[in-house]
């Protein structure tokens, strides 16, 4: 009986100490939600692969508190059930944070699941109502529809004098909100709407909307939807022969906008925070040299930048508080001022909201050149 006790408790510490050694050796797991696959793959996989450059980069420092950075990834598609498949895998998995999602539809239905579980998340969706809901776990990197729609309003009114305004959406939640948000501005500063309307998105063929707002002789159509209609929508307009302006919200700002416009994309103007070559601090320029000599590519966008950033922010906030408790992280966070970010000073505010965000507005010329032609003070 002796034997077997003895027995026993040397089991039992060899498993405690393989345990203990385990956790000692263990790892921090980030999780990435993005639309790898589907319509926004390449904003996707850009957001992926910054991610994984950031945590190879970490863990070649040592990692962070004597553990490597692991990065799961799990691909939302860009749709709601998307997002909340992908927040019950990545909680499941283990993660302590999540970098993403592009778009406010999959990142609104992964959020209360984020939150229930106290895994931290940090997306560039835009729209208000993420972080109306008060999760404690939820931080925008980016900014939101309501001060894009106030900058966007004065430049169709205030810069551009556009007496007859369309305004054009699909039914997305970052699409609809932002919308919203700019009709509501405009009206307040005087701005006239003729029409506001939706498309279907990924319907390919726009032309029934048009030829009904090209009977309104608009001076400007402002579509706050996402590249993979923009396109499309401008080119269409374009082969209509209706004249007016064609004015796209920040989800346009993409690579695969001008290859679906053509020639077309030559006079859009394009509303979004400052495009990533031209950012001027020198985090961004080593950014970029590090993403295009490991991916032999530049990131697809802006939004790329910012989810890098949102990684940046929480092993920031890992170093400082020796931690991984999420509670100690989102305080350390929501107090987190005037952190160098790629994209600029970092401070967030006690909902999660990134302050001080810039916008600008592009003109398109010569097949993917642009000129700001409006920014603010």
């Amino acid at each position: 009986m002796k034997l077997k006790n003895l027995l026993w408790v040397v089991v039992s510490l060899i498993f405690v100490l393989s345990f203990s050694s385990s956790y000692a050796a263990g790892v921090i797991k980030i999780g990435v939600q993005a639309p790898i696959t589907g319509p926004f793959a390449n904003e996707g996989q850009g957001i992926d692969n910054a991610v994984k450059m950031l945590v190879e980069q970490q863990n070649a420092k040592g990692g962070l508190l004597g553990k490597k950075l692991e990065v799961v990834t799990c691909d939302d598609e860009g749709t709601a059930v998307g997002g909340a498949i992908c927040a019950r895998k990545l909680v499941n998995d283990g993660v302590i944070a999540v970098i993403g999602t592009y778009s406010s539809t999959p990142a609104e239905s992964a959020e209360p699941i984020y939150a229930r579980a106290g895994v931290l998340q940090t997306s560039d969706a835009t729209a208000d109502s993420l972080t109306k809901h008060g999760y404690w776990t939820f931080f925008r990197n980016s900014c939101p529809n309501s001060a894009e729609a106030t900058f966007t309003a004065d430049f169709l009114v205030k810069k551009m004098h556009f007496k007859r305004i369309v305004v054009l959406s699909d039914y997305s939640t970052y699409s609809s909100d932002l919308a919203d948000a700019t009709v509501a501005a405009l009206k307040k500063i005087g701005g006239n709407v003729i029409y506001k309307g939706k498309i279907q998105a990924g319907s390919q063929n726009f032309t029934p909307i048009l030829t009904k707002i090209k009977a309104m002789n608009p001076d400007v159509i402002y579509f706050s939807g996402y590249y993979t209609d923009g396109g499309l929508i401008r080119a269409q307009q374009v082969a209509l022969g209706i004249k007016a302006a064609f004015v796209g919200g920040d989800s346009n700002d993409n690579p695969e906008f001008f290859k679906l416009a053509g020639k077309s994309a030559n006079g859009v103007y394009m509303i979004n925070v400052p495009r990533p070559d031209i950012l001027p601090y020198p985090l961004a320029k080593e950014f970029l040299r590090d993403y295009q000599a490991k991916y032999h590519t530049m990131p697809p966008s802006i939004w790329t930048l910012f989810n890098a950033d949102g990684l940046r922010a929480i092993m920031y906030a890992i170093e400082k508080t020796k931690t991984t408790d999420t509670k100690k992280l989102a305080a350390f966070l929501h107090n987190l001022k005037n952190f160098p970010g790629i994209t600029g000073p970092i401070t967030f505010t006690k909902d999660g909201e990134r302050a001080g965000s810039r916008f600008m507005a592009y003109e398109i010329y010569n097949n993917n050149q642009y000129k700001v032609v409006y920014k603010e003070d």
